[in-house]
């Protein structure tokens, strides 16, 4: 009896634990259904109010009490003096002063498939709605290069700023190589650190080939195309002279428009002295032309906070629990890729 008893415990306990298990699944994939309709939304700062609290900040600590006080005092009357302006221009019909040019700032860190172009995208077109050809796009540019058809696309939208006769600025603080430097090209001004490492026109394939060992292990592979040239070069099968040829010619086809594409942008460029798939540190690319100013993004902003309203735009997306997982093992991914592009100085175009 006691024996029933306590395996009637355990069982109540047991389909207490699933039924729990169970709810947290249905809370969870109701939660991911109710999301999945929603799109990202805009994040929107307010760069110049930051600048603005970080120098009263300090200006708090530098002046004594005395000063501070003053200064406030001073604020205030200012204050006051410009909302009689405006009040007097409303009642007058009175033109009002100019109001600072914006430059809207947007981020760019390039993954090898360039699947932040669907944010970038996103910002782009909100920009675009609102920018004046008397404002400025600041791209904070960070690539080591990726799919071609990817990063073809990215440039594509950075050139939407430029087809609407707004000024389009690149910096590059880290790395813009091949498909990174493809982006950046398409700016009115490209601004470099000093040793950022900018270049890299040009294109690279790997393929491994594992037919040997599976002919070592008696495993027979089989691959079926229609056209001659549907597959040129493959990992399990025998590869051949005439499949390697075609595959070198299509590189070589890629390369001649990635060329033509940075000389149409940058058409004071020696292309035939820059476009051998090497990468140079900002001050050479500077003498060569690549770039046309050494400064890091934080100077570059910070000269025109007194000139300019800055504002960050991004476009965010709530992502659901595979999705933070699946980023986070891209992210592993494209880190260890990284790590051995720069050990071997190797950018994928």
């Amino acid at each position: 009896m006691e024996f029933l008893y306590e395996y009637g415990l355990f069982l109540a306990k047991t389909i207490t634990f699933v039924i729990a298990v169970i709810a947290i699944i249905i809370a969870i994939a109701s939660s991911a259904m109710k999301q999945g309709g929603k799109k990202g939304e805009l994040e929107i700062t307010d760069l110049s109010e930051q600048y603005n609290e970080v120098e009263e900040d300090i200006t708090h600590h530098l002046l004594s009490k005395e000063e501070f006080k003053e200064k406030e005092k001073q604020d205030k009357k200012a204050a006051k003096e410009q909302a009689k302006l405006d009040k007097k221009a409303n009642k007058t019909g009175e033109e009002k002063p100019e109001s600072l040019p914006r430059l809207f700032v947007v981020d760019f860190n390039g993954s090898i498939d360039a699947k932040e172009v669907s944010s970038l995208r996103e910002e782009i077109s909100a920009i675009l709605t609102v920018a004046k050809p008397t404002d400025e796009v600041f791209v904070r540019l960070e690539s080591g290069g990726g799919m071609v058809h990817g990063y073809g696309l990215a440039s594509s939208q950075l050139d939407r700023i430029r087809q609407h006769n707004i000024p389009l600025t690149a910096s590059v603080d880290k790395v813009a190589a091949s498909g990174g430097y493809m982006m950046a090209c398409v700016a009115n001004k490209i601004v470099s650190a000093p040793f950022a490492i900018i270049g890299s026109i040009g294109v690279i394939a790997q393929v491994p080939n594992f037919n040997k060992l599976l002919k070592k292990n008696d495993v027979d592979f089989e691959q079926f195309t229609a056209g001659e040239f549907k597959r040129t070069v493959t990992m399990f099968g025998e590869n051949t002279d005439k499949g390697r040829e075609k595959f070198v010619e299509e590189l070589e086809e890629t390369h001649i428009l990635f060329k033509n594409f940075v000389s149409e942008h940058r058409p004071s460029l020696d292309i035939a002295k820059v476009a051998t798939g090497e990468h140079w540190f900002g001050t050479q690319a500077k003498d060569l032309g690549l770039v046309d100013e050494l400064q890091t993004s934080d100077d570059y902003l910070q000269a025109r906070a007194k000139s300019h309203k800055l504002v960050q735009i991004k476009y965010a997306t709530k992502k659901g629990l595979a999705e933070k997982f699946s980023k986070a093992a891209s992210l592993s991914f494209d880190a260890i890729i990284s790590k051995v592009w720069q050990n071997n100085r190797i950018f994928p175009g």
